[in-house]
């Protein structure tokens, strides 16, 4: 007589227990890469509404400082002072951290797929595709900076002034460092939105033949607008336009 062994099955049907849906999906490659492409397209929504919001830098003081009060107090008399801020900080947070654990994990298999490396780079390679990585790093790296430059203070030049957007913002670019620091990570965010916009669209089913010339114009487009935005704002304080 065959000695029983003891295992765990499903109830009832004598088989091993299947992962959850959520599970199976996020194991995936496709899953990962579909975490990737959501996150980096929340990710991309913020940038376009923040920067239209340094935008009002342009129109002085009073208007920059308005909305930078406006994001602390819009949801009321709702939400109580900050909470929706708060709440986006939140949502970009789980963002931020999704993009960067599925783009890691998909890079370890990529790895783990092709131990040996490629002996030349691939003449069709954009050169934003072969620095995403890197990008990504340093994007990351300039989040933590711009936090503790513009946000907490703790790594401002001059005098931070709590509900003084306007003048923490010509402080910051009044430094050869923080132009530098901004500019090289607004390129590296630049390079990063015309590679991520593309993979997204093709990940989510978007892309195919036909809309490939219209997806790659949007996303050069939406790259060069974010990029020349963002970057007008230090070059403005540097020539003085903004002070």
């Amino acid at each position: 007589m065959a000695l029983a062994t003891k295992t765990t099955t499903d109830r009832g049907t004598g088989r091993p227990p299947s992962p959850t849906r959520s599970r199976t999906f996020w194991g995936s490659t496709l899953g990962k890469k579909t975490v990737m492409a959501v996150s980096g397209l929340l990710m991309l929504g913020y940038l376009v509404a923040h920067v239209m919001g340094n935008l009002k830098v342009f129109f002085g003081p009073e208007e920059f400082n308005a909305y930078g009060h406006w994001l602390r107090t819009m949801g009321a008399p709702v939400l109580h002072h900050s909470w929706a801020l708060w709440l986006v900080r939140i949502v970009l947070l789980a963002a931020v951290v999704a993009h960067a654990v599925s783009a890691y994990q998909l890079s370890r298999r990529d790895i783990k797929a092709r131990p040996t490396a490629y002996a030349h780079w691939r003449k069709r390679s954009s050169y934003a595709t072969r620095t995403m990585r890197w990008g990504g790093v340093v994007v990351a790296l300039f989040l933590v900076w711009h936090i503790l430059d513009l946000t907490t203070g703790t790594a401002h030049p001059g005098g931070f002034q709590e509900g003084h957007p306007y003048q923490n913002v010509v402080d910051t670019f009044s430094t050869w460092y923080g132009n530098l620091v901004y500019i090289a990570a607004m390129l590296a965010v630049g390079l990063h939105v015309r590679h991520g916009f593309w993979s997204a669209a093709q990940t989510l089913g978007v892309g195919n033949a036909r809309r490939e010339r219209l997806l790659k114009a949007l996303a050069n487009g939406l790259a060069l607008a974010l990029t020349v935005g963002f970057v007008s704002v230090p070059v403005a304080v540097m020539t003085g336009v903004v002070s």
